[in-house]
C-alpha cells in the first residue's frame, strides 16, 4: 500500500501543477507585436551576434519580419564601421538591436572558422535600438562568445 502511494504521490503533483507563462515568452510575445506594428521603410534591424571565433557581424531582417526570416550577414564597413569597431570595443555590443541603413550587396563573403558563406550587408548607418532586447535564441548560452555555436533565431 505504502508504494502505490508513493507511486501514485508523483502523478498527483504532476496534475495540481499549473503552466505559468516564463517571463521570456511574455517578452516573445511582446517583440513579435511591436515586430507587426513597424513602420514600413527604406531600413532594416540587426541584432549583433558576436562570436570570438566567428567574423560574421549578426541578424539583419527587414521591417515586420520575424527574425526567423533575418539572414546572418558579413558588413561590407567602407562607408560606416559597425558600432562596437567604431568605439574600438569589438563584441561589446552583443545582443544589441540596431536600426540599419545600407542594402544588401548581392554578393556573399566566405567565413573561414565557419566554413560557411554569407550574405554581403553594405552598412552606411546604425542607430541603437535596444541594449537588453527580447530574446531571439532558444539557448541562453547562444549569447556567449566563447561558444563555438551558431544559433538560428527562432
Amino acid at each position: 500500500m505504502r508504494k502505490l502511494l508513493l507511486c501514485l504521490l508523483p502523478i498527483l503533483a504532476l496534475t495540481s501543477c499549473e503552466t505559468v507563462p516564463s517571463q521570456d515568452a511574455n517578452a516573445r510575445r511582446e517583440m513579435m507585436e511591436s515586430i507587426r506594428q513597424e513602420p514600413a521603410g527604406d531600413y532594416y534591424i540587426g541584432r549583433r551576434y558576436y562570436k570570438e571565433d566567428y567574423k560574421f557581424w549578426g541578424w539583419v531582417r527587414a521591417p515586420r519580419q520575424s527574425w526567423t526570416q533575418a539572414k546572418l550577414v558579413m558588413l561590407n564597413e567602407q562607408q560606416k564601421l559597425a558600432p562596437d569597431r567604431a568605439a574600438g570595443t569589438l563584441g561589446s555590443d552583443n545582443n544589441h538591436e540596431y536600426r540599419l541603413s545600407g542594402q544588401f550587396s548581392g554578393d556573399t563573403v566566405y567565413e573561414p572558422a565557419s566554413n560557411g558563406f554569407y550574405p554581403e550587408f553594405v552598412l552606411t548607418g546604425a542607430e541603437l535600438l535596444d541594449d537588453t532586447p527580447p530574446p531571439i535564441y532558444k539557448s541562453r548560452g547562444a549569447l556567449d562568445p566563447k561558444i563555438r555555436i551558431i544559433a538560428q533565431p527562432y
